[in-house]
């Protein structure tokens, strides 16, 4: 019981990790090879803005707007001009972003890993049973990671930007012949997937530390978690993201040098014998 539920609050966390990069190959077909940089990035700008004196809460908001004028300009500027059939100059582009996003934070922060300071909260938890208690942290990114799944899911079948979103998504030109602007749908869906992943990266440097290098690990567990669960169905990506933080705590529990092998293992397991992931839907 100890393991499923460490397990389901860790899948909580890599859940927020996954939903941006669910949300931007969903409307787009676009593979975001800075994911994980990117959620660096933010967690380092959270950093800073707490070094200011804001408290750690204060400063994961004020994150936020400045993520979705980033993810907005740069799908505007940038993104729109590589997307296309051809899926090659869409990963080179964001491959030398990642380049560049490690570089510049190992310049200006140096490679020593750091954190954000949220006070008595980080140890905050409360007892169930007799031996077993809980991380307020923790339990809060778990329900975070619910409410914006949710949301998304919601989004995407009740409004008319989650329509254009599908729209685009299914027949770019038939979309754009009924009156869309492709462009700035992607805008949009990009800037919303940089929020996502602002919240995720700043919630990770509150629970644990953050290094400029370690985006390709938070890339990983991005993708395996969108992979299990299936393509097209946010749902199905949080379930993916809990399986991975269950399997990974078996693995600790087993021997300290298995976890993440055994969530690299069970990733494998599932694109051999089920590759469409275990909850395939579309939206």
């Amino acid at each position: 019981m100890d393991m499923i539920i460490s397990g389901v609050l860790l899948g909580g966390l890599y859940g927020l990790f996954a939903l941006g990069l669910s949300l931007m190959f969903g409307v787009m077909r676009l593979t975001n090879t800075a994911h994980g940089d990117f959620m660096v990035l933010a967690a380092y700008a959270v950093l800073s803005f707490a070094s200011l004196g804001l408290p750690a809460w204060l400063a994961l908001v004020a994150t936020l707007p400045l993520a979705w004028l980033l993810g907005y300009a740069l799908q505007r500027n940038v993104l729109n001009g590589v997307l296309g059939k051809d899926p090659l100059p869409s990963l080179v582009v964001t491959f030398g972003m990642s380049v560049f996003i490690q570089n510049l934070l190992l310049q200006v922060f140096s490679a020593d890993p750091r954190s954000v300071d949220t006070g008595a909260f980080a140890t905050e938890s409360f007892t169930l049973g007799a031996d077993m208690s809980i991380g307020v942290l923790p339990l809060l990114i778990l329900a975070l990671a619910v409410g914006c799944t949710a949301g998304l899911q919601w989004m995407f079948r009740a409004t008319d930007l989650g329509r254009s979103f599908r729209a685009v998504s299914d027949d770019r030109e038939i979309a754009e012949l009924m009156g869309l602007n492709a462009r700035t749908v992607y805008s949009l869906a990009t800037a919303l997937a940089f929020v996502l992943v602002a919240l995720a990266g700043g919630l990770q440097s509150m629970r644990t530390t953050v290094a400029p290098t370690d985006g390709p690990l938070l890339l990983l567990f991005a993708f395996e978690a969108v992979i299990i669960g299936g393509m097209g169905s946010f749902w199905g990506t949080l379930a993916g993201a809990m399986l991975l933080g269950i399997v990974q705590q078996i693995g600790f529990r087993i021997d300290p040098g298995w976890g993440i092998w055994a969530g690299h293992l069970m990733f494998l397991l599932v694109l051999a014998v089920r590759p469409q992931g275990l909850f395939p839907k579309t939206r």
